[in-house]
């Protein structure tokens, strides 16, 4: 039987119990719109992750002070001694450091005009911008002797610029942090929101001179401190050796004698981020189980379906024999058919997966990337569900002795 008339048939044969049809299509369309749906949210976080780490800088280690305990009791983390910008000085020598950047930050009220802002506030020295691929979009970003000198100058990012200027270009503006005075000379390329999701256009920054001596305040017993150093670490270094160097160069540093607890701590983001990278993967794996439950499931009632037609159809399979169809002949008929109710099952579920993938995007935050590879697998798998459950039903009819057929009622 040719392949044309075998489809033809096929087709006549669902469009002659659409409901049936339909009913038994269902199983299918749920399995194929769920693996859609969770593979298409799967690759979206996948490539969400991907973006975080390439913005915060794959080869970054950040260094923070510890905790103390008091009473038995933590006074919570970076509350021991901070660290100071010696320790950076000390840090850019070593041969494994691009760039070493110091980090001060806090929550500031920004005013401009009569708009006001609360907004995260970051003092840093030039190297962040380097160690945080960040760029200015409009005007520049402050250089290192202006850093030195603690000018009053700011890049801020394009939140910044939404709710205080309306989008217009507020290069060469004055706005007040904190009551003090600052000009505007940069607005930063958009980074969007972060894997943790706080938003990253959400920020001032300024001079860590200017941000300690006129605006955080500085530490009393460190003229120099900050909050946080961001090692880059230059290509073909490994990060877990380089990790610890450093804490071997700080606890050096810092006086501690063999043994003691150290009173900083060193993290690689990168990792962090792979390891709640890691956890969604788990989760991801269990719901594509799920979905492949339910197309097994969809799969044994086409199966169970395809049963109920050959004994409906005994006698047009006799028939059929009686007149010179061959074995092959029934067993494709009846496997296309399999497959035809399968395959139009998942054209239908495919849409309702991307359908459902757009939902979750807009209704729970999701990030999302339906392509044509996850279509043609998700039909794939429904095509191959058909073949795989249609061939028992459809063996079956081709193995009816001819004669017996003609007899059934």
């Amino acid at each position: 039987m040719k392949l044309g008339v075998a489809l033809q048939s096929a087709l006549e044969a669902l469009a002659a119990n659409p409901l049936r049809s339909f009913l038994t299509m269902f199983g299918i369309m749920i399995g194929v719109a769920s693996v859609m749906a969770m593979m298409a949210i799967s690759e979206g976080a996948a490539n969400q992750v991907d973006a975080q780490i390439s913005s915060l800088g794959a080869n970054n280690l950040t260094i923070r002070p510890g905790s103390s305990m008091r009473g038995g009791r933590s006074s919570g983390a970076a509350s021991r001694t901070p660290l100071s910008e010696n320790e950076i000085e000390e840090l850019k020598n070593e041969p494994y450091a691009l760039a070493v950047s110091a980090r001060n930050n806090g929550s500031v009220t920004v005013v401009a005009g009569e708009m006001n802002w609360v907004t995260s506030l970051e003092g840093v020295n030039t190297d962040y911008f380097v160690s945080q691929s960040l760029k200015a979009v409009e005007g520049r970003l402050f250089d290192e002797r202006e850093q030195t000198a603690g000018a009053a100058y700011a890049v801020i990012g394009k939140t910044i610029v939404e709710n205080l200027f309306n989008g217009t270009n507020p290069i060469g503006q004055r706005i007040r942090v904190n009551n003090v005075p600052i000009e505007i000379i940069g607005v930063l390329e958009s980074k969007g929101t972060s894997n943790f999701g706080r938003d990253r256009d959400d920020v001032v920054i300024i001079p860590i001179t200017t941000a300690r001596n006129r605006i955080l305040g500085s530490h009393p017993t460190v003229a120099k401190d900050v909050s946080s150093i961001e090692v880059s670490v230059r290509e073909g270094y490994d990060m877990t050796e380089v990790q610890e160097l450093i804490e071997e160069k700080l606890r050096d540093l810092r006086h501690i004698r063999p043994g003691a607890e150290d009173d900083f701590r060193v993290f690689n983001i990168a990792d962090f981020i792979r390891a709640r990278s890691s956890t969604q993967a788990t989760f991801g794996v269990l719901l594509a189980f799920t979905a492949a439950v339910s197309l097994i499931v969809g799969g044994v009632g086409v199966m169970n379906i395809m049963l109920v037609s050959v004994t409906e159809r005994t006698r047009e399979i006799g028939l059929r024999m009686a007149i010179g169809a061959r074995k092959v002949d029934i067993l494709g008929q009846f496997l296309i058919e399999a497959i035809a109710l399968c395959l139009i099952g998942g054209l239908i579920g495919s849409a309702l997966g991307v359908g459902a993938a757009e939902l979750a995007a807009k209704l729970g935050d999701f990030p999302v990337n339906i392509s044509v590879p996850i279509a043609i697998i998700a039909i794939g798998a429904s095509v191959f569900i058909g073949l795989f459950f249609g061939f028992f039903p459809a063996r079956r009819a081709a193995q009816l002795n001819p004669i017996e057929a003609l007899r059934h009622d």
